[in-house]
């Protein structure tokens, strides 16, 4: 399995990948940069990657990385969005789940809308 890295100014974090389409498209793409979007406890960023649904979760776990196949976006989930139920962590509408954060996801909880978010091949 594949690993990157997630850094900003103030963190750098590894992530593994799956062995999924969505997880491919997302590595061929790298090296990029964009800026960050926050929704609750998610951060996310358009990426140049188009794909269609795979597997798409409704709800994810702690950590896990999903592709929003709305919009064309990387997410991190690391926390309850506002549209979650009890401890749920749901996306805005499903995406498709291609990795995890290695170690405490919480670290994004400093990520601020505008922050420039790197991924790099680890």
């Amino acid at each position: 399995m594949a690993r990157i890295c997630i850094t900003t100014d103030q963190l750098s974090a590894e992530a593994e990948l799956n062995d999924t389409k969505t997880a491919a498209l997302i590595l061929a793409a790298l090296p990029l940069e964009a800026a960050a979007n926050t929704w609750g406890d998610e951060v996310y960023f358009s990426v140049p990657v188009t794909c269609a649904p795979e597997n798409a979760h409704e709800v994810v776990e702690l950590g896990e990385l999903g592709y929003w196949p709305a919009g064309s976006a990387f997410c991190i989930f690391f926390g309850p969005t506002p549209i979650s139920r009890c401890n749920e962590i749901r996306p805005a509408s499903a995406v498709n789940v291609f990795g995890k954060v290695i170690g405490d996801p919480t670290v994004f909880k400093s990520v601020r809308t505008g922050e420039i978010v790197r991924l790099t091949v680890a």
